[in-house]
């Protein structure tokens, strides 16, 4: 990510060598844009304590499962992520239904989003 530094703060990546056609590649990379983005804004209230970013991505037989997460504070308790006012979790909602995907959040340590979807699924086009 440009233009943003995390003293003291990691990232990781975990992602197999995975081709998506373009049907799949474009809303993945605006989720994971949008998930990094709220973490680097939201997720580490001091942003020298050594706040980690994962990105995990594997297939499964015929699914991709992508893991991206954060260890940082979480999202507040009040938060609904599925009905949100919030334009960013609804792009992330609505991208994942976009891919006949499922989307589960866990927020015990941090912010990790899973989300599950066919593998190179094909689009009928007009």
């Amino acid at each position: 990510v440009s233009g943003i530094e995390l003293t003291g703060n990691t990232h990781n990546l975990d992602i197999q060598n995975v081709f998506l056609n373009l049907d799949l590649a474009i809303p993945c990379g605006l989720i994971i844009n949008e998930i990094v983005s709220n973490a680097l804004k939201y997720a580490f209230v001091d942003k020298s304590e050594g706040g980690e970013i994962t990105i995990n991505m594997k297939t499964t037989g015929d699914f991709l499962e992508l893991r991206i997460g954060d260890n940082g504070k979480g999202l507040p308790k009040n938060i609904d992520y599925r009905n949100t006012e919030s334009l960013g979790l609804q792009l992330v909602v609505t991208l994942t239904d976009q891919l006949s995907g499922t989307i589960e959040l866990d927020t015990e340590k941090g912010t990790n989003y899973t989300i599950i979807f066919k593998h190179n699924q094909v689009k009928t086009r007009i």
